[in-house]
C-alpha cells in the first residue's frame, strides 16, 4: 500500500505541476479552496490511500457547474 500512496501523490503532484498551470492559465479554475487536488492529497496523507481517493473523488463530483463552491476544509 505504501507504494500506491507513493504513486498517488506523486500523480497528483504532477497534475499540479502540469495540467493544472495549463488550466488555470486558459482561466479554468477549481470553484473550491483548498483545490480539488490539493484536497485529495491533504484526504490521502490524513486517511490513507483508499480512503483518501474515496473523499477526493466526492470532493471532484461536488466541484460542477452547478456548486457555488468556496472554502472547503478538509475535517
Amino acid at each position: 500500500m505504501r507504494n500506491l500512496k507513493k504513486i498517488i501523490l506523486t500523480s497528483i503532484d504532477w497534475y499540479q505541476k502540469n495540467i493544472s498551470k495549463w488550466l488555470e492559465y486558459n482561466n479554468i479554475c477549481c470553484k473550491y479552496y483548498p483545490t480539488c487536488s490539493e484536497y485529495t492529497k491533504q484526504a490521502v496523507l490524513k486517511y490513507g490511500t483508499v480512503k483518501g481517493i474515496f473523499l477526493g473523488t466526492k470532493r471532484i463530483l461536488r466541484c460542477n457547474p452547478l456548486s457555488k463552491g468556496g472554502y472547503d476544509e478538509l475535517k
